[in-house]
């Protein structure tokens, strides 16, 4: 997949999609954000994965995995194993 022709790359993106969640980006970043995000499906995926991650284990905050109960840690596992597996 090509990445959009914007000004916000993905890498970029990744770097700040947990910003973005918890409301913490300039005004400016966030407009770029989103309009990356409506231009490009790779981040919205990823975006995507991150509101699951979130949902699953209830927390935002990686400095928040070792209070994540075994089965919730299992679930994100799992999660990111089948998110990570081969596409056929």
């Amino acid at each position: 997949m090509t990445a959009p022709a914007d000004d916000f790359p993905c890498n970029e993106f990744v770097e700040v999609v947990t910003d973005y969640l918890e409301g913490a980006l300039a005004p400016e970043d966030a407009r770029r954000f989103e309009e990356h995000l409506a231009l490009c499906a790779g981040c919205a995926s990823v975006l995507d994965q991150f509101r699951t991650v979130i949902r699953a284990s209830g927390r935002l905050a990686v400095s928040d995995v070792d209070a994540l109960t075994p089965a919730q840690r299992d679930q994100m596992l799992a999660m990111f194993t089948d998110w990570a597996a081969p596409r056929r």
